[in-house]
């Protein structure tokens, strides 16, 4: 279990990509809680996405590049249990923060596993993992963050300042989703997971991807004029050039040369760059947020 191999496969850094999610829900609440605040983020970033990393990992067994890995060793037993080690700190640290946030951890892990369990196998079915992993990456994760953070709580019904940027963070997941399995057809396909990126196609993955993204980026720009924020519009615009600009210099290097382009290296630089853009803006949005009411 302690052996560098299975602690490599945990993906830590990875984290960084999922965090913008984090930051959007903290510039979402009227009012946050320090302590809870900072004790979510650890909760997630530290632990429960990378138990989810782990566990994927040894059920996958990849022996080509993955998300954060470019030469992935050989996991063993050792894996399985740290990764289940990982997510019981989860779950006891978030049970100390709020009862409804815990329930939450628990379904987000649970489901995770089904993703790549043998008996289940969520990654197999393209469109159901496709949805999957949108929603809960997204808005879950997103409602899971306000359940944390905030001394009241995720309040049901859910208000439209917290189901409508939670359907924004899942819009922009369906975009990206794809992306990340652009170059592992061959790998996919040997363990017979018909991923959406597979049924597309390569081409066909970029032009899905563009279109969500697209309507991704008018949905939050709609989002921002409603709550009387055109600055924010800009500032998002701002943001995503070098997102956009990097997508199609990708794209027109795949048409031209798809086995050179693409790649795990390319697909990490759009990982890298994506989440650099969306983390600084929603920083400074959270910033804006909580600074103005003080």
């Amino acid at each position: 279990m302690f052996k560098k191999s299975n602690w490599e496969h945990l993906r830590i850094p990875f984290s960084y990509y999922l965090m913008p999610v984090y930051w959007f829900a903290l510039a979402s609440v009227p009012e946050l809680n320090a302590l809870r605040t900072l004790m979510v983020g650890l909760v997630l970033h530290l632990f429960l996405y990378p138990s989810s990393n782990g566990y994927n990992s040894y059920f996958d067994k990849d022996e080509k590049s993955i998300g954060g890995l470019k030469n992935p060793k050989k996991v063993t037993i050792g894996l399985y249990y740290l990764s289940l080690v990982f997510f019981l700190i989860a779950l006891v640290i978030s049970l100390t923060i709020d009862t409804l946030f815990f329930w939450m951890v628990l379904v987000y892990g649970l489901v995770s596993m089904a993703y790549s369990h043998p008996s289940v196998r969520l990654k197999k079915y393209p469109y159901l993992s496709w949805l999957t992993a949108g929603f809960f990456q997204g808005a879950f994760t997103f409602w899971m963050c306000i359940a944390g953070i905030s001394d009241s709580g995720l309040v049901w019904p859910l208000s439209w300042e917290h189901w409508v940027p939670a359907l924004l963070t899942s819009l922009l997941l369906l975009g990206s989703y794809p992306l990340t399995q652009i170059y592992q057809h061959e790998e996919d396909l040997k363990r017979g997971d018909l991923t959406l990126s597979i049924k597309l196609g390569i081409l066909g993955t970029f032009s899905f991807s563009a279109i969500w993204l697209f309507l991704g980026g008018l949905a939050f720009a709609g989002y921002f004029i409603h709550m009387d924020k055109p600055w924010a519009v800009w500032l998002f615009l701002l943001a995503m050039l070098p997102v956009v600009f990097y997508f199609s210099l990708w794209f027109i290097l795949a048409r031209k040369d798809p086995e050179s382009y693409v790649s795990h290296r390319m697909s990490m630089w759009m990982n890298k760059i994506s989440a650099t853009a969306l983390n600084a803006f929603f920083i400074y949005l959270a910033w804006q947020a909580h600074t103005s009411m003080a």
